[in-house]
């Protein structure tokens, strides 16, 4: 569980803000301690007074990141209707508009568990219970939309999602995103209409 970080002090922030941007440019492994009090203008002391180890700042990245992406998700989608129907469909609208801005550096729990691949690590740990997050998260929309199998559609979409963004990832401009819309819109069409 995410701890309420919004009276966090401003240092606290900055180290946060760019052993974020780090990791998702260069790397976690490649991306010492060292690297991230330099660019964030501090020192080690300072950096280990808000965080126990790396692991620890790791493990708040991944958190924050997931909580940032999710709340950013839901509000767009419940900003654009109140229809459960509609959100599904309108999932993929947003997801497009994320991979595709230029700030998009891919899903960080997909990258943490590609870096820590030992399922005991609690980093990888933490990447697989956001993805799995993330899959609920799809299949209470589908659920609200009243499609049937619900948790089935969610693996497709999330599958979709997923790949979209590894794709981007490599190669800005792809266009994978565009596809996994389309294939994602027939998925969700077919699914509808079984339970009707």
């Amino acid at each position: 569980m995410r701890k309420d970080k919004d009276n966090m002090s401003p240092l606290r922030k900055k180290i946060l803000d760019v052993a974020t941007d780090l990791f998702q440019t260069r790397g976690i492994n490649s991306t010492g301690v060292d690297t991230i009090v330099a660019v964030a203008g501090t020192t080690k002391m300072t950096l280990y007074k808000y965080f126990k180890s790396k692991e620890d700042l790791i493990l708040e990245v991944l958190q924050k990141g997931h909580h940032d992406f999710q709340t950013w998700l839901n509000e767009n989608l419940n900003r654009s209707s109140k229809q459960p129907a509609d959100k599904i469909q309108k999932l993929f609208d947003f997801i497009e508009e994320w991979v595709t801005s230029p700030d998009f550096r891919g899903m960080a729990f997909i990258k943490a568990s590609a870096e820590f691949p030992n399922e005991e690590s609690p980093i990888h740990k933490l990447s697989a219970e956001q993805a799995k997050e993330f899959r609920i998260y799809i299949a209470s929309l589908a659920n609200e939309a009243g499609i049937a199998d619900a948790d089935s559609l969610s693996l497709q979409l999330s599958m979709l999602i997923e790949g979209a963004m590894q794709a981007e990832q490599m190669k800005r401009g792809s266009g994978a995103v565009k596809y996994a819309k389309k294939a994602a819109k027939i998925l969700i069409d077919t699914a509808s209409k079984k339970h009707k």
